[in-house]
This record gives structure tokens, sequence and C-alpha cells, in this order.
């Protein structure tokens, strides 16, 4: 894949208008408690509540009018279903979203609400590639993957470019990994921008084939059991762990407990709604997985869609 800073600033340019600069939150009492000095990428409050505005605007605003005006399509029972509706939407072209029949109802809403065509199929990856591949052949759409698409990475990879501007001299950048698209933007933006900079990726234990990937220094593909943290249950994209190769230092994981302790200190310490994936690295600095004593860190909370409905510190009804 050949993306670098420069295309990751061109998708920056390109997106500016379509999406939030959003802001840099930081928490004396999270500083205090983790000694460290930390600061927070709230992408919680980017358009459709998530980072993934980002790639999915960059990967349709790229597309040639001929190719665009056949409309975009792809497999998504979460974030970038709707980013991808959205962002079809602001261009005028169709968008065909492919999802697994138990999706959250509250997904599935806001996919529709961007007036995409929503598919549905079993819930299974298989279903929804075969899915997918059938109304690509029948609309001629384009497809759009959620993580392995050079366009998609660069326009993840502007968070870490956003908040390494106004934070800068970090000592460590922390993010998620499911598919590992925002990973790869976010590994060539920061070491681009700050050479020196400790890039880490932090997974759910239940969840952890980019570690055991990272360690292996080859792809492994493992069936995820449960976690919590439901949109990083994706193992890592092939072209994706490539760029996480060259790029970051480590990736590490983390308990369910500590995913959900970690959500829970977020909301009532900072004020702020964020969904259990983008509360992942916080836990791996209360579960002291990696030592932060001393430096500046940088986190990206990845969004706060939340089911509101099915908080994990209520008791079960």
């Amino acid at each position: 894949m050949s993306i670098d800073l420069d295309r990751i600033r061109a998708a920056h340019e390109r997106i500016r208008s379509f999406i939030r600069r959003t802001p840099v939150l930081t928490s004396e009492r999270l500083n205090d408690a983790s000694g460290a000095s930390l600061f927070f990428k709230g992408e919680n409050f980017q358009k459709i509540g998530a980072f993934k505005a980002r790639g999915a605007t960059n990967a349709v605003f790229s597309l040639d009018d001929a190719i665009a005006q056949r409309g975009v399509a792809t497999h998504s029972s979460g974030n970038h279903g709707t980013a991808l509706a959205r962002a079809a939407k602001l261009r005028g072209i169709p968008a065909h979203i492919v999802m697994p029949s138990n999706s959250a109802k509250v997904k599935i809403r806001a996919v529709q609400s961007y007036g995409a065509q929503v598919v549905f199929c079993e819930p299974t990856e298989e279903a929804r590639e075969s899915t997918c591949a059938e109304v690509i052949k029948k609309t001629d759409a384009t497809l759009v993957h959620s993580f392995e698409n050079e366009d998609v990475i660069a326009g993840q990879g502007t968070a870490a470019m956003e908040l390494l501007e106004e934070a800068a001299d970090l000592d460590v950048l922390m993010c998620p990994v499911g598919g590992g698209g925002l990973l790869a933007g976010t590994a060539i933006a920061a070491k681009s921008m700050q050479p020196e900079i400790k890039v880490i990726a932090v997974e759910p234990a239940n969840a952890d084939d980019a570690a055991q990937s990272f360690r292996a220094g080859r792809r492994i593909v493992t069936e995820k059991k449960f976690t919590i943290a439901d949109g990083l249950r994706t193992n890592v994209g092939e072209p994706n762990f490539a760029i996480i190769q060259r790029y970051v230092d480590d990736i590490v994981t983390v308990s369910e407990e500590a995913i959900v302790s970690a959500m829970r200190t977020i909301w009532e310490t900072m004020k702020i709604i964020v969904e259990p994936s983008a509360a992942v690295p916080y836990a791996a600095i209360l579960e002291r997985v990696i030592d932060v004593n001393g430096r500046r860190v940088g986190i990206i909370l990845t969004g706060g869609n939340v089911d509101l409905d099915a908080l994990p510190w209520n008791p079960t009804r």
C-alpha cells in the first residue's frame, strides 16, 4: 500500500468540510491516577459518533464522477455502514449496505436514516462477503471495504494528524485495533510527523488475533470469543497488518473487566459517552499493561455509539 503523510494531508483537505475537527480532552484526575499526561482525541464527537466518518468520506469523495454515480457498497454491522451511507448522501450517490440480520436495531435505523439501501444477510463473515459481492454484481457499485482500502486508511489517519498538531511532543500514541484501518493510518501519520513516538495498539484478550500476529511476525486468523468491544471482533486485514509490522511498536491486550471499568471511569470522570471499543486503550493504562509513568500519552477515543438499554454496569432486568 502506498500511503504516506502527504496522502493523509490530502485526505484531510478533501474531507475537512464534511467532518468535525474533534476536541482534544484532558482530565487532571485521570492524569493523577495514571502518573501520565493523557490527551484524549474525542472521536465520540465526530459525525455519526465515530472516527469511521473520516475514512468513508475520503473514500467516497476520492471516486471519479463516472464511477461514483454507480454508487458504493459495503458490508458492515456498525459504524462503517453508517459512515458510508452518510458520505454517499453528501455526494448524492446510491449506497448499498449489507448488514447481518442480527445487527442492532439502532444501527440499522442509523444506516437507513441516510437513505441507504440495506440488504440483510446471515450473521457470518462468508454470508456478508457473498451477499455484498452479489449486490455489487447487480448494481455495479464500488466496494468500499471498512479497513482494507487505501483511501479509508488515509482518512482514518487524519485523526492522529489532528491530535499531533494540537498535542505536540507525545511520547506514546494509543488506539484500539480490530481490522486495523485506524491503526494503520494512525501509525503512518504518527511516525511520519514524530519518528520517535511509540505507537501502541490495544485489543481485548478475547479477540487477540492482532497481538498474536504481531508476536508471530505473520498474520494469524482466530475464532473470536465474545467481547463487549464489538467493534474489535474483526480479524486484522492483510494489507493493514503489513503496515502495522512496519510502523507499530507493540500490541497489548486487556480483560473484559478492565474494558468495562475504563468505560465507566471515562463516563464518570470526563462526563462523556464512549463505547466499549473506545475505552480499550485506557483499559491498558488501568490494568498497567504498559508503563506510562511520566509520559505524554495520546489516546484516540474512537466513538460513542452505545446501546443505552444494555449498559454493562446495569443489573440484568
